[in-house]
C-alpha cells in the first residue's frame, strides 16, 4: 500500500509541474498567405501552367475564408496580395528551381486535395508541403539509370521502330542516364550539360552507329535526349498562351526553344565534326505494330524507376499512356496527324481524372505528367531545328508542324479539362440532388 508521505509527495510534485499536453503553435491569420505561396510554389515546380496554379489557389484562398487575397503566378514565382489588412501586404514565393519528381509531385497533389476538402491549419499544410519537396529519391543510382535506358528503348519504339536501331538505343540509355546522373549532382555543369550531351552523343553515332544502321542520325539520337526535350515546356507554355497567360506562355516557349535552340547547336556542332550530314539514305527493317505498344510499356516502366512515382502507381501509368496513344492513334484518322495530338488530350484528360477519383489511384497530375510525353512533340522540334541547323529539306515544314501540333494539344488539353469539370459538377449535382422516382416519371 502506498504510504500517505508518498501520496503527499506525490500531489505535491504534481502541483510543482502540472502536465500540460503538447500542442502545434496556433495558426495566425498570416499563415493563409503563406500557405497559398508554398502551395503554388509547389504546383509551379510540379510542371502545372501558371492558369491551373491561379485557379487552385483562389480555391483553396475561397474554403480558408480569404478570397479578398489575390494572387499572381509566374513560371518561377507566386505574388500573394492579402488585401484583407492595412496596409495591404504583399509576398513572394519563388519556386523550386528543379522539376519535382513523380512521388513529389503526388504528395503536393494529395495535401492540397485535403486542403481543399478538410480544411486542415495552414501551418499543418505548410508543413506537409515542406515536407513532400524535401523527400530523398526512393531509388537510387542503378534504378535511375535502368529507368532512363527504358525510357530511351521505348521512345525509341515508339518514334523509329527499327530493328537495327534497338541496340543503339540500348547504348545511348546507358550512356545518357549515367551522364544526366552525374552530372545532377553539379549545378555548374548542368549548364553546359544538353549541349555537351548532344555533341558527344551526335559525333558517336554518326561516325559509329549510323553507317552500319544506314539510319537518320537524329531519329536514332533523339530518344536518349528524352530528359532535355522540353516538350512538356511547351505543351505548357501553349496552354497559358491559349488561358491569355501571355507573360507566362511566352517566357516559357523562349525558355523552350531556347533548350531546343542548345541541343541543336550540339547535334550541328557534332554532325559538322563527323562530316556527315543529318540525313541518311537507308531503308531500314521497321518492326511489326507490336513495337510501340512494347515501347509504351517500357516508357511506364522507365518513368516508374526513373523519375520515382508513387507506389503502386506503375498500372495507373501505364492505363495513362496507352489511352494517350490510342487516342492519338484515333485523331490521326480523324482529323489527320498534325491534329491527332487534340483528339488525344480531349480524350486523355477526362479519363485519367475519372480514375483519379479512385481511392487506389495517384493523383491525376502524375499519371498526365506521363501521358502527355507521348503528345508533345518536342522530339519533333529537335528534329526539325536540328535539320534547319545542317541545312536540309523540310525542316521549315517540321517546325510548322510542331508548332501546330503544341497549339492542337492545348487546345485539346483546355477542352478535355472543362468537359472534366462539368461531368464532376454533373456527378456533385446528382448526388446532391437524387432523381425521385416521380422525377423519373
Amino acid at each position: 500500500m502506498t504510504s500517505l508521505s508518498d501520496r503527499v509527495r506525490g500531489a505535491l510534485s504534481a502541483f510543482r509541474s502540472p502536465t500540460v499536453p503538447s500542442a502545434a503553435p496556433p495558426d495566425e491569420p498570416g499563415d493563409v498567405p503563406e500557405m497559398l505561396g508554398v502551395i503554388g510554389a509547389a504546383l509551379l515546380s510540379s510542371a502545372q501552367a501558371t492558369s491551373d496554379v491561379e485557379d487552385t489557389l483562389r480555391r483553396v484562398a475561397a474554403r480558408y475564408d480569404n478570397p479578398h487575397i489575390r494572387v499572381f503566378v509566374l513560371p518561377t514565382l507566386v505574388l500573394v496580395e492579402d488585401a484583407g489588412v492595412t496596409p495591404p501586404q504583399t509576398s513572394i514565393f519563388p519556386a523550386v528551381k528543379e522539376t519535382l519528381r513523380l512521388d513529389q509531385a503526388g504528395e503536393v497533389d494529395h495535401t492540397v486535395r485535403r486542403a481543399l476538402a478538410d480544411r486542415p491549419g495552414p501551418r499543418h499544410v505548410i508543413d506537409e508541403i515542406q515536407h513532400a519537396t524535401t523527400l530523398p529519391p526512393r531509388f537510387g543510382w542503378v534504378l535511375g539509370i535502368l529507368g532512363y535506358l527504358l525510357l530511351t528503348m521505348g521512345f525509341g519504339l515508339v518514334l523509329n521502330p527499327t530493328a537495327s536501331a534497338l541496340p543503339i538505343y540500348l547504348v545511348l540509355g546507358l550512356v545518357v542516364g549515367t551522364i544526366v546522373k552525374i552530372g545532377a549532382r553539379f549545378p555548374t555543369l548542368s549548364l553546359i550539360l544538353p549541349v555537351a550531351t548532344a555533341f558527344t552523343v551526335t559525333l558517336l553515332v554518326a561516325k559509329l552507329a549510323s553507317p552500319l544502321v544506314h539510319d537518320d542520325v537524329l531519329r536514332l539520337v533523339a530518344p536518349s535526349f528524352v530528359s532535355f526535350l522540353p516538350g512538356l515546356t511547351l505543351t505548357v507554355a501553349a496552354v497559358e498562351l491559349t488561358a491569355g497567360q501571355v507573360m507566362a506562355g511566352a517566357s516559357r516557349m523562349v525558355f523552350g526553344f531556347a533548350r531546343l535552340g542548345l541541343l541543336a547547336f550540339g547535334v550541328y556542332a557534332g554532325l559538322s565534326v563527323a562530316g556527315a550530314s543529318a540525313p541518311v539514305d537507308g531503308h531500314p527493317d521497321t518492326l511489326g505494330a507490336w513495337a510501340p505498344w512494347a515501347g509504351i510499356a517500357l516508357v511506364a516502366i522507365g518513368f516508374y524507376l526513373y523519375s520515382t512515382a508513387p507506389r503502386r502507381s506503375l498500372i495507373w501509368i501505364l492505363y495513362a499512356l496507352i489511352v494517350a496513344y490510342s487516342a492519338q492513334l484515333l485523331g490521326s484518322l480523324l482529323v489527320g496527324a498534325e491534329l491527332s495530338g487534340l483528339v488525344g488530350a480531349l480524350i486523355v484528360v477526362p479519363a485519367v481524372r475519372l480514375v483519379g477519383q479512385l481511392r487506389s489511384a495517384p493523383p491525376p497530375a502524375v499519371m498526365l505528367t506521363c501521358a502527355y510525353w507521348l503528345l508533345v512533340p518536342g522530339s519533333m522540334g529537335f528534329i526539325g531545328l536540328s535539320e534547319a541547323a545542317a541545312g536540309s529539306a523540310g525542316a521549315t515544314d517540321t517546325i510548322l508542324q510542331t508548332l501546330g501540333s503544341l497549339l492542337a494539344i492545348a487546345i485539346g488539353m483546355m477542352l478535355g479539362a472543362g468537359l472534366s469539370k462539368d461531368a464532376v459538377a454533373m456527378v456533385r449535382g446528382w448526388k446532391a440532388h437524387p432523381l425521385t422516382g416521380a422525377d423519373r416519371v
